[in-house]
């Protein structure tokens, strides 16, 4: 997105002029390696045009000499305006019957597609993209007529008041999570603690987490129970669905493939630009590239309005389960799809007069999700991309129900949900861009410096992590202390949070290590660790298959450790750093899925406090609280990973 409309209030809220935000200059980019800009944002009027400059400015040209038009001249004219003119004035029917010629050559293409080869997974997928296609334009269409309905009252209520009425009469929202409480009980003793009882270390990693937050929260007397209680039960019962069904696990692994496959098509451009022999840098010419090809698809569906639409219904169902705000109920969908950074975009005008625990929730919404286009290069990682998906919409919920339990609601909202979500659907089209080709360009244009800044960035932190494991490693030497290191400190440090998300002991102290890099440095170094662990595990599992030994099958001595590494005696190549369990690595997958670290402070700080200046204060003072509230949030979404783990589930096919 080039550009974004917000609307500006004065001191009677009263809308008094639209503005255009310039995302580059609010660091609307994705990674939390982003430094944000300073600059001020332009006026525009509708077309998106500058409106600082008068008509002045423009140069002025004096009519050209024309000999006056003949007879077939202005023919042509009146023919042209006529049919100009017809088009105008019949515009919506005309609209109207040329998307129905569009549907009717649709259904006809998929009808006989249909016939003509049903059974294989492109059948599958047409037929899952048509049905969801259908349910879409049916539910934008019913809700359209609903909205342009008057209104009708019963019994002096609105019919949604109504509603709500009706539900408190049948005491829905006591009934309900009774219900899952003992259903949740019921599950957890009959499936996992007489099943899998390691996993119940995962159900105790989750108690403590929540047990600490609640001693440390801003008011503990002021908890409100029905968000943190619904945040969790949503990510269970998405959890139950993807991790604990065959057809729930199967759906989401289709659908990390589907986004593989949709993100090696990026290949084509980079062999066009860099050779046949790119993949020889991998990140610079295989991974980078991504995040380019990835920006410019999220610039067309904002410019076609689809990522407003389902940012406001998804931020309808959170405010609907967990009874929070709408301005953060909408920015915790966003962050689903979009960074830390651009999510807020959608809720700015709201931010000056919004309550602390309202921005605490914003910035714990950044905090712990990641953005797609930074999701795109970790795939390319080896990271499963059904985890990544998984992790990122049951982050959402968690990150409210986190942030709600460390620092609660004590005030009332001021803005009313119409406005909200009015804001934030009301941002299809993006102010400069006249069609999708442009909004293309600009997409592509938009990621040069995301792209630059993840690039330099990781430069910095890997020289950094050298020079500070070096001077470790030297001050060490002077007092007999061998391999000290800023990972063998994190080994330690977070190794208790490292089990209680219910990671193998044996695996521990490397969890710990991965969590303690994405906390001071960053997630994407992180990740670029675990997809060493990955990687050996595919070059080892290739080994056993191609090398399994003499005719008795016996597999012993076809491989041995060596230290902390793996040696493959057929090959005489050496894993290091060695192996960890898919368990392990399914679990690190969660808890590594967030920007919560120390430099996203910094990033966050600075981007909110260029739409909110008047709160720069109360962002300096919460953002801490909210950095740590993002992080738990990851470790709790682990902990249900954890917790809902079976083997059989995750024997993975890397692409």
């Amino acid at each position: 997105m080039a550009e974004l409309m917000q609307i500006v209030y004065n001191s009677h809220d009263e809308p008094v002029k639209p503005v255009v935000l310039d995302s580059t200059d609010l660091n609307s980019y994705d990674n939390q390696a982003f430094t944000p800009d300073e600059k001020d944002s332009q006026l525009s009027n509708g077309n998106g045009k500058d409106t600082n400059h008068s008509d002045s400015d423009s140069p002025v040209f004096e009519p050209a000499d024309t000999d006056d038009p003949t007879c077939f001249s202005r023919l042509v004219e009146k023919v042209q305006s006529g049919i100009s003119g017809f088009f105008k004035r019949n515009h919506r029917p005309l609209k109207l019957m040329f998307g129905m010629v569009l549907l009717a050559a649709y259904f006809a293409y998929f009808g006989y597609a249909m016939y003509y080869k049903f059974g294989d997974e492109g059948s599958w997928r047409l037929l899952v993209i048509t049905m969801l296609s259908a349910m879409g334009i049916i539910l934008h269409l019913g809700l359209s007529q609903w909205r342009k309905q008057p209104k009708e009252n019963v019994g002096d209520k609105h019919v949604g008041d109504r509603i709500n009425y009706c539900m408190a009469k049948l005491r829905i929202s006591i009934i309900l999570p009774v219900l899952l409480t003992i259903g949740f009980i019921v599950y957890i003793v009959v499936d996992v603690a007489l099943d899998r009882p390691e996993n119940l270390i995962s159900l105790a990693g989750m108690v403590v987490f929540i047990a600490l937050f609640f001693i440390f929260s801003y008011n503990p007397s002021k908890v409100k129970w029905r968000p943190v209680f619904w945040g969790i039960a949503l990510q269970l019962i998405f959890a139950l669905l993807i991790l604990r069904t065959s057809w729930g696990h199967d759906a989401f692994q289709w659908l990390g493939d589907r986004v593989s496959e949709f993100l090696a098509y990026t290949d084509a451009g980079s062999k066009f630009i860099f050779g046949d022999d790119y993949e020889q840098h991998y990140f610079a010419f295989k991974v980078l590239p991504v995040v380019v090809f990835f920006s410019t698809c999220v610039s067309m569906l904002y410019y076609l309005g689809v990522m407003q639409s389902v940012i406001s219904l998804v931020g309808r169902f959170l405010a609907f389960c967990l009874g929070t705000s709408p301005t953060e109920s909408v920015n915790a969908a966003g962050n689903i799809f979009i960074g830390q950074t651009e999510a807020p975009l959608l809720i700015r005008p709201f931010l000056k007069d919004m309550t602390n625990s309202e921005i605490h929730a914003v910035m714990t919404g950044g905090f712990a999700t990641i953005a797609g286009a930074v999701m795109a290069a970790y795939i390319l990682y080896k990271v499963p991309a059904n985890h990544l998906l998984a992790a990122s919409a049951m982050s959402a919920p968690a990150a409210l129900a986190m942030s709600k339990l460390f620092y609660p609601e004590t005030e009332k909202s001021k803005h009313n949900a119409k406005d909200v979500y009015n804001i934030a659907k009301g941002l299809v089209r993006l102010i400069s861009e006249h069609n999708l080709i442009e909004a293309a360009s600009n997409g592509a244009s938009m990621s040069i410096k995301l792209v630059a800044n993840i690039a330099v960035n990781l430069i910095a932190f890997v020289a950094l992590l050298q020079f500070v494991n070096a001077t470790l490693t030297w001050l060490g030497d002077r007092v007999g202390q061998e391999g000290l290191t800023f990972q063998f400190i994190c080994s330690y440090l977070f190794w208790p949070i490292a089990f209680l998300m219910g990671v193998e002991q044996d695996d521990c102290r490397t969890v710990a290590e991965l969590v303690g890099t994405k906390i001071f440095l960053n997630e994407f170094v992180a990740y670029v660790d675990l997809s060493v662990y990955i990687k050996n595990q595919i070059a080892f599992d290739a080994y056993l298959a191609n090398f399994t030994g003499n005719s008795s099958g016996n597999l012993t001595g076809a491989w041995t450790w060596v230290g902390g590494d793996i040696y493959l005696n057929e090959t005489a190549t050496t894993l290091t750093r060695g192996l960890i369990s898919d368990r392990s690595v399914v679990i690190a997958t969660y808890a590594l899925c967030g920007f919560s670290n120390i430099s996203s402070m910094g990033i966050q700080l600075g981007a909110l406090g260029a739409m909110a200046p008047n709160r720069k204060g109360d962002l300096s003072k919460i953002v801490f609280r909210a950095m740590l509230a993002g992080n738990v949030a990851c470790f709790l979404t682990a902990c249900i990973a954890g917790e809902n783990f079976i083997y059989r589930y995750y024997i993975f096919i890397w692409p």
